[in-house]
């Protein structure tokens, strides 16, 4: 994925756009060098991809095929989150690229962690995979835990994060 955020800051450039967001999701993780989990997307959490960026990204994806981006590759898929994350997070973001017309940000490693480990618990997949290669911390974990307990009212939800980030620490050899 570094090889299309290179891609696209220098097509962006020849078209005189300019675009600056934080990211979140498995193209980070990508990005950082942290997984190798192929994604066909990247997470834009904030701001609202703008129109002209988006039809730049649609053309970017059209015209280059063979790297197998979908045409709504750069999306704002996650952008609920925003109320969810932990209070001041945008406090905390952290420098992610800086290129020519593209600079991107993206969460600090605990907040990183509590919006995986809260997808985890939601989806399961591919999100056990990307905390595993983050080898978040048994602290972490625990730190984690109450916050992502409070993301849902369903009843049965504080129980199935517990057995869900029990299975994590067994994976990662915490237990």
């Amino acid at each position: 994925m570094k090889d299309v955020i290179i891609a696209f800051d220098k097509f962006l450039s020849q078209k005189k756009l300019y675009f600056e967001a934080i990211l979140i999701g498995g193209a980070v993780l990508n990005i950082l060098d942290i997984s190798s989990r192929k994604t066909k997307d990247v997470d834009c959490l904030d701001p609202e991809v703008p129109p002209e960026i988006k039809m730049a990204s649609e053309e970017f994806a059209e015209t280059r095929e063979y790297l197998g981006l979908n045409r709504d590759w750069l999306n704002n898929g996650p952008q609920t989150l925003k109320t969810d994350l932990p209070t001041g997070w945008r406090n905390r973001i952290q420098n992610l690229y800086k290129g020519k017309a593209l600079i991107l940000h993206t969460l600090c490693r605990e907040d990183f962690i509590k919006s995986k480990l809260y997808a985890y618990c939601d989806r399961t997949t591919p999100d056990f995979e990307d905390l595993k290669d983050l080898k978040p911390t048994k602290k972490e974990l625990t730190d984690s835990i109450d916050w992502v307990k409070q993301r849902d009212a369903h009843t049965g939800w504080p129980s199935h994060v517990e057995k869900a980030f029990n299975v994590l620490m067994k994976a990662l050899g915490y237990e």
